[in-house]
């Protein structure tokens, strides 16, 4: 029994209900825990990134109760790269909220935990069932970390963003029943096999399952149209929050890679492809309008918003050619975009409380006090996001247009990945200019507004150095990355091999 699979989702429950035990009243305490969760799940991560590595699928059944039957956690490489990831992320984030974030209330590291648990369940689980659990913990958590503040925009915010997420709840609900009445199970690799077996006779309730999910996956991801809220909810939230919330949307485009190469592939009968055909000009269109909304962006926050939402459409750009030369590409440009554009909501924070009243609004204000280093890794994340050598952006992308080569797409591809990447650097340079070359000196005898004449701390500067010194380590590492991301492409369009580690003699 692999009992260790399941430590990435036990570290960071029992590290929240220990938090609010122990730690009660001691933040020192609650500090310390927290990190300690963090780094454990980053080892951890890193621990299965390298089992992973050659393509080795883990299995571990909950109770002993073997699969169909039970519920059953599953480690293979895109599991294990998001476990990883979620685990470096968060301790940043983490490190960045106890400058003044974590102390405004008193459950915000419970809530942290509890969301990176959520996060690893989602990508662990092998159940249908137990994947909609795991994303309503992991809502449940956000929705709390959202409104954490208490203003009036990031309530607002929130009312939106619980109303979609519900309806999106009820959907998954939906759609789960729809399959279990076809197929009589919940297991997803015992799912796969019995979809392939159907007659024409379930080809409507099958497809319809399928589309249903898509809906609620494209939802959770903020694909095309359902990627309005995401800008407003994530430029309301404390920057810690918002940097940790980049990961939050790469669970939806998990779910959408592991349905449809698992249950819904070329070997799904009556249902197979069923996802296939809409993900291509629909992750397109997203990365056409969200890289359009951040050129048009008036706040800084928002702006990196809208990145999220581009980054999204150039990953299942890739991921939608359903080769492996096209997924294994998605999977390395996807921990790219998320530590990119996290470091820039916490950078965001820092250039905003030194600008006064103006904060991160794009209009020409006081030039920020640190204004040399703030702008010098402007600079750099701007590069890292928008594409251009030599960070693992660029390589992300000039993959991405490989792969697309075969493709009848490739002339529509290469024409809105090159002209987005143009886009990007236009709104990163009217943003930089109006922050930091139109910026204004204050003048003499002003007294201080805020934190406009106060720099940032070197603790401060900490968490936002470190996501920079990660995309430079994940860039000098890119030849044992692409080969990582390559096997785990092999896997998940050989969905033979998952079945057979999850039911195995069963099958």
């Amino acid at each position: 029994m692999n009992h260790w699979i399941a430590l990435p989702i036990l570290l960071p429950f029992v590290s929240a209900i220990l938090i609010e035990i122990v730690g009660r009243g001691r933040i020192a305490v609650r500090r310390g825990m927290g990190l300690a969760s963090c780094l454990g799940t980053i080892a951890v991560g890193a621990a299965m990134v390298l089992l992973t590595r050659h393509g080795k699928v883990y299995t571990y059944a909950l109770g002993d109760w073997e699969a169909p039957f039970g519920v059953v956690l599953v480690l293979d490489g895109l599991s294990a790269l998001l476990v990883a990831l979620t685990g470096v992320v968060s301790l940043f984030c983490l490190l960045y909220a106890m400058n003044r974030h974590d102390t405004r209330g008193k459950f915000f590291h419970f809530f942290i935990q509890m969301q990176v648990a959520g996060i690893c369940g989602a990508v662990l689980t092998g159940d249908l069932f137990s994947l909609f659990v795991f994303f309503e913990i992991m809502l449940l958590s956000s929705y709390n970390l959202l409104v954490y503040t208490g203003d009036k925009q990031s309530l607002r915010a929130g009312i939106h963003y619980v109303i979609l997420n519900l309806t999106g709840s009820v959907l998954f609900l939906v759609a789960i029943g729809t399959l279990y009445g076809v197929t009589g199970t919940l297991n997803m690799a015992d799912m796969a096999l019995r979809v392939s077996e159907l007659g024409a006779e379930d080809i409507a309730l099958v497809r319809a399952g399928a589309l249903l999910l898509t809906v609620v996956f494209l939802l959770k991801s903020a694909i095309l149209p359902l990627y309005l809220w995401l800008p407003n909810v994530y430029s309301s939230a404390m920057a810690p929050v918002a940097a940790l919330f980049a990961i939050l949307t790469k669970v939806g485009v998990y779910a959408i890679l592991r349905v449809s190469t698992l249950i819904f592939g070329p070997e799904a009968g009556v249902a197979a492809d069923a996802i296939e055909p809409y993900l291509l000009p629909l992750a397109t269109l997203t990365l056409l309008l969200g890289m359009t909304g951040a050129l048009g962006s008036t706040h800084l926050r928002k702006m990196m918003g809208y990145l999220i939402v581009a980054s999204l459409g150039t990953m299942l750009m890739a991921m939608g050619l359903f080769t492996e030369t096209g997924i294994a590409s998605g999977l390395y440009y996807l921990p790219h975009s998320t530590v990119a554009i996290a470091m820039l909501f916490l950078l965001a924070d820092l250039i905003g409380r030194q600008r006064g009243p103006e904060d991160d609004h794009l209009v020409v204000a006081h030039m920020p006090k640190q204004s040399g280093v703030l702008g010098l890794i402007f600079f750099v994340g701007a590069i890292a996001v928008a594409g251009l050598p030599p960070f693992s952006g660029f390589l992300g992308k000039m993959w991405i247009l490989q792969a697309s080569l075969p493709a009848p797409q490739v002339v529509i591809i290469w024409a809105v990945i090159l002209s987005t990447s143009v886009m990007a650097l236009v709104a990163f340079s009217r943003a930089g200019s109006l922050i930091f070359w139109k910026g204004e000196e204050p003048p003499k005898g002003e007294p201080p507004r805020g934190d406009s004449q106060m720099g940032a701390t070197a603790f401060e500067f900490l968490p936002v150095v470190g996501l920079l010194i990660c995309i430079v380590l994940y860039t000098a590492f890119a030849g044992p990355v692409a080969e990582f991301c390559t096997v785990t492409a092999q896997n998940l369009l050989t969905p033979s091999v998952y079945i057979e580690a999850v039911l195995g003699a069963q099958r």
